[in-house]
């Protein structure tokens, strides 16, 4: 079968990892520890490096989980593992990540599903908070969009929408919609937070970068993203909707 060319893309830096750009695919896996348990975390963790994960994800759901990843990435690092570690944040990472910086400051990259950071007015904030976090201490973020945990806002109006059609689509086609809205509509957020912040720092005589990074994005919409560095991941049961997402 032939293999089509690569869609090129901006590189990323994760923690030294280089990712899109042309660069070779990596291998990220997540632990299903829980993060407060560092001993549990600390052996799963190098069970994964050694098998050949290149990132490793683990949860950061409280405020447990946050003080204990400083302290996991620091005896990684004295045993020699060096692969970046990813924070996964679901509903609270804007109050984590701002609550414990020497965990924002440790890991390598934030993961965050625009699904899970607030409704309304609150979700734009809670947003832009994460990714202000991110820019001061340099770290890239990845907007992780699945179908498991999407905004249920946006879903109901793409419903809505889609059902005034006189021949609408099916539920899973306006579900990919979906994703593919939430995604674009989230790099746009990150951009406009990163520029606000840049017009601040500029008063200032000082710069800021953007830092956007997407997890998926539909082939139809690569004009409006196209150099923006994308994740695919592959759950069983869920292939289908990632092949049809990118």
């Amino acid at each position: 079968m032939e293999m089509k060319p690569r869609r090129q893309s901006q590189a990323v830096d994760i923690g030294g990892v280089p990712v899109g750009g042309g660069h070779p695919v990596v291998v990220q896996s997540m632990t299903d520890t829980p993060t407060a348990n560092e001993e549990a975390t600390y052996r799963q963790t190098v069970e994964l490096i050694e098998a050949g994960s290149q990132l490793v994800r683990w949860t950061v759901n409280d405020d447990a989980a946050a003080q204990a990843v400083p302290g996991i990435i620091k005896r990684l690092r004295e045993g020699g593992y060096q692969a970046p570690i990813i924070g996964d944040f679901h509903f609270n990472g804007h109050t984590l990540l701002t609550k414990h910086p020497e965990c924002a400051a440790a890991l390598s990259k934030y993961r965050i599903n625009p699904g899970n950071v607030g409704k309304g007015e609150r979700h734009d904030d809670n947003f832009a908070q994460i990714i202000r976090v991110a820019i001061k201490h340099g770290k890239p973020v990845r907007i992780g969009v699945n179908w498991g945990s999407l905004d249920q806002e946006l879903l109901t109006r793409l419903m809505d929408e889609n059902a005034a059609f006189p021949e609408p689509k099916d539920f899973k086609e306006v579900t990919y919609a979906a994703m593919i809205h939430s995604a674009l509509a989230s790099a746009r957020l990150a951009d406009q937070a990163a520029a606000a912040l840049a017009r601040i720092r500029q008063a200032a005589a000082d710069s800021a970068g953007k830092i956007t990074d997407i997890a998926h994005a539909a082939a139809e919409q690569r004009s409006a993203a196209e150099d923006i560095a994308r994740h695919v991941e592959h759950i069983a049961g869920m292939a289908e909707s990632a092949d049809r997402a990118v």
